[in-house]
C-alpha cells in the first residue's frame, strides 16, 4: 500500500487495496493483540490514509478468485485470471491470462526475456519496457 508501484501496477487501486486489506483482517483473525500484528497495523495506519480509512471499516473478506487486471512496467496491461487453491495450510495465488490473448502472448515475451536476461546478467544487459503497445529497450 506504501510503495507507488504497486499503485500503477494495479488497474483499480481501490478495488484492489479494499480486498488485501479485507484479506488481511480475516487472515490475522482473533490474533490483533499480536505484536507484529500491532506493529505493521501501526506503521501502515500512520504512513497510509488509505489503509487508515479500509483498517476501520472492519470488513473481512475472502481474497477470491475472479479476474485482474495490471500494469507490468515491461509489456503493459495484463488481463488476466486469478484462482485460490489450498495447498496443505497454504493457500496458492494463481495468476493466468486466456489461451492465444493478447496477456498470453506478453507473458511469453516476460518468460523469454527472464530466460535471457538470467543468460545475459553478467553483460549487464536491461529489459525493455512497454511504450504505448511497443516494446523498446530502456535508455542506457
Amino acid at each position: 500500500m506504501l510503495d507507488p508501484e504497486e499503485r500503477e501496477f494495479h488497474a483499480d487501486w481501490d478495488t484492489a487495496t479494499a480486498e488485501f486489506v479485507g484479506s488481511f483482517r480475516r487472515s490475522v483473525g482473533e490474533d490483533t493483540d499480536d505484536a507484529r500484528v500491532v506493529e505493521l497495523v501501526g506503521e501502515l495506519s500512520l504512513a497510509s490514509a488509505r489503509f487508515r480509512t479500509l483498517w476501520a471499516r472492519h470488513d473481512v473478506r475472502e481474497l477470491e478468485g475472479g479476474a485482474a487486471t495490471v500494469h507490468h512496467p515491461v509489456v503493459g496491461t495484463l488481463h488476466l485470471h486469478r484462482e485460490k487453491l489450498p495447498v496443505g495450510g497454504l493457500l496458492l495465488v494463481l495468476y493466468y491470462p486466456d489461451e492465444r490473448s493478447d496477456s498470453a502472448e506478453m507473458l511469453q515475451v516476460l518468460a523469454s526475456l527472464a530466460a535471457s536476461s538470467s543468460n545475459d546478467d553478467a553483460a549487464g544487459r536491461q529489459l525493455p519496457v512497454h511504450d504505448h503497445g511497443h516494446l523498446r529497450q530502456q535508455p542506457e
